[in-house]
């Protein structure tokens, strides 16, 4: 999984219209993300009322319909359940003595302690989330003016959160907060809106404004003030945002995942685009001097990112020779490490409001490592505003949970990055250069015949659907894809997968092969082909299964416990970029014989932006 857009979804408006069409469309925009309920709460006729569901959008639109609800101020939200099951109580919007309605994305750290005090003042709680806590402590400090209960109470919370929230007794009155959660302002004519991601407020409006942390903004029909978190009035940019509505759209294809496979080819060449050789300016106009001074990098991803940066680690190290650490964000930042102010520090995420990735930033920037750069495919994202450099991949919104195409644009920015520091050190001849720029361009069409081979793919995987579990072997570079294939699989068929560099097999994977563990094994024409084969041989011995994506070149042919699939061509050090695209196939399609739900797998959410 990689980790954008966010977890839970915002939409709030306040407008001279109905605004139940326009919330739960944005609810509908957001559904990607991955959710387990979702709800509206509006002012109506001098009151709040609410609709809430656990199923999915569509029902909760036909809930809305039958109660007959609509107005002109109003907040809705879809949730993934941290504190408290997925039921309708916990459902957001929350409301405090009908008076207050609040929605909220995040988690409240200190929400026992807060509980237990406004229970000993009579609020009664009727579910198990932080979220209620938040909505009464803004009742009890209400006193005609909603805006200073909201930054009284944001006072209180520790944690991280992005909330929405209305009273009846302004009904024309939206204020939201944010601090490590995104929060968006749509400006409108004579209507404003409020959501986590200006994906929802797509088709409704263009002009965005994107509050920054500790930001409290008090919206009002025609216009909206925003507040740092000092307390003083502050202007943010008011931005014109292409948000593709179509980009959200199937098309031909069965579901988004699939679609995003098949967009790769387009995705890569838009990444590339503007590139005409090899330079720092690439990254950024401090580039120049930023990359001149450093003699390490530190990589801190999660998820899919993560595999990402560790296939980076061998090109770095390999082209640029320049020592590469790579951590996962959400253990760093909990651990003592050596800094180096030498170090740069590389930030890789399809949403660039990875909480734990933001986190891992922020320590390594307290440790007096500022140098920094992020890989990112939101050029407006909290990451590229923190960064002093950033190289903005172009994959697109990506609407499946299981990331594709934003893996593979981020390895082409890194192999990018990769070159781009090895020429600044003096390991790139222009020979090389202009070699790997040719092969860097040749990639779109390299990919698209590797799509070609999804009818094979489709056949392997009516046999890979009946197994429970897998294993997944690469050697070198191909380790880190072996692993994002094992992760492909397990995200979205639910089939136990895990993968091993081939060469620890003996040391314990081995004991698990059977007739009934498929082994997949990724085999390019490279150095270690030899001893890979070796590794194959072992998993025969045992009665294993093989299935092998191999270099045409590798002479490798299907036989009795071996199925191959031959790759178009060798890709030499590009060839991970090839080789992730049928796991990402194999994944999808065994997903579909087993009937799961490949968009939306079950407790997963498409970008984590809470711990």
């Amino acid at each position: 999984m990689n980790e954008v857009f966010y977890m839970c979804g915002i939409v709030g408006v306040v407008a001279r219209r109905n605004v139940v069409p326009v919330m739960l469309e944005g609810l509908k925009r957001l559904e990607y993300r991955g959710y387990d309920s979702c709800g509206i709460a509006l002012f109506t006729n001098g009151h709040l009322e609410r609709s809430r569901s656990t199923s999915r959008v569509a029902e909760l639109e036909k809930q809305v319909d039958h109660q007959n609800l609509s107005g002109f101020l109003g907040i809705a939200h879809t949730r993934w359940a941290t504190h408290g099951a997925p039921t309708t109580d916990n459902a957001h919007p929350h409301f405090s003595r009908k008076r207050i309605a609040l929605v909220h994305n995040g988690i409240i750290e200190n929400h026992a302690e807060l509980r237990e005090e406004l229970s000993s003042q009579g609020y009664v709680f009727s579910s198990q989330t932080d979220t209620e806590v938040i909505a009464h402590l803004i009742d009890r400090l209400y006193q005609g003016d909603l805006l200073k209960a909201v930054q009284g109470a944001v006072r209180r919370l520790r944690g991280a959160f992005a909330i929405a929230v209305i009273c009846k007794d302004e009904p024309d009155r939206l204020v939201g907060a944010r601090k490590g959660s995104p929060l968006v302002v749509g400006v409108g004519e004579n209507e404003h809106f409020l959501a986590s991601d200006a994906m929802a407020l797509a088709g409704t409006t263009d002009r965005i404004v994107y509050l920054e942390e500790g930001d409290i903004v008090d919206i009002h029909l025609n216009n909206c003030q925003i507040y740092s978190e000092n307390g003083e009035a502050v202007s943010r940019e008011v931005r014109t945002v292409s948000i593709f509505s179509g980009a959200a759209e199937l098309g031909p294809y069965r579901h988004f995942m699939q679609k995003e496979i098949f967009e790769q080819p387009r995705a890569i060449a838009d990444t590339l685009q503007g590139v005409e050789g090899i330079s720092s300016e690439l990254f950024g106009e401090e580039a120049a001097s930023v990359l001149g001074k450093i003699d390490s990098l530190l990589i801190l991803a999660c998820g899919t990112s993560y595999y990402a940066g560790l296939t980076a680690k061998y090109w770095l190290e390999s082209i640029a020779k320049i020592q590469v650490e790579v951590e996962i964000a959400s253990e760093y930042r909990y651990r003592d490490s050596v800094p180096d102010e030498n170090k740069l520090v590389v930030t890789i995420s399809q949403s660039g409001e990875t909480a734990d990735t933001l986190a891992g930033l922020r320590h390594a920037n307290e440790l007096g490592m500022l140098n920094s750069l992020t890989i990112c495919n939101v050029s407006t994202s909290a990451m590229v505003r923190e960064c002093m450099l950033s190289y903005i991949t172009r994959a697109g919104v990506e609407i499946g949970v299981a990331s594709t195409k934003a893996f593979t644009t981020q390895l082409t920015a890194l192999f990018l990055l990769s070159l781009t520091i090895a020429k600044i050190r003096g390991k790139l001849s222009e020979k090389q250069e202009a070699a790997h720029l040719k092969s860097l361009r040749h990639l779109p069409v390299a990919i698209s015949a590797v799509l070609a081979l999804e009818p094979q793919i489709i056949a392997w995987a009516e046999e890979f659907s009946k197994y429970d579990n897998a294993l997944f072997l690469g050697r070198g570079i191909h380790y880190p894809i072996a692993l994002e294939g094992a992760l492909k699989l397990k995200e979205i068929s639910y089939i136990h997968a895990e993968a091993y560099p081939a060469g620890e097999l003996k040391h314990g994977p081995l004991a698990l092969v059977t007739d009934k563990m498929p082994v997949v094994t990724i085999a390019p024409k490279d150095d270690l082909l030899e001893k890979l084969k070796s590794n194959m041989q072992e998993v025969r011995a045992r009665g294993g299964q093989l299935y092998v994506f191999a270099d045409s070149d590798t002479q490798m042919i299907s036989e009795e416990g071996i199925h191959v699939i031959r790759m178009p061509e060798n890709y030499g050090l590009l060839s991970p970029i090839l080789h992730v695209i049928p796991l990402q196939l194999l994944a999808y399609h065994t997903a579909l014989v087993r009937g799961t739900d490949v968009d939306k797998p079950r407790n997963l959410a498409k970008s984590v932006t809470v711990e």
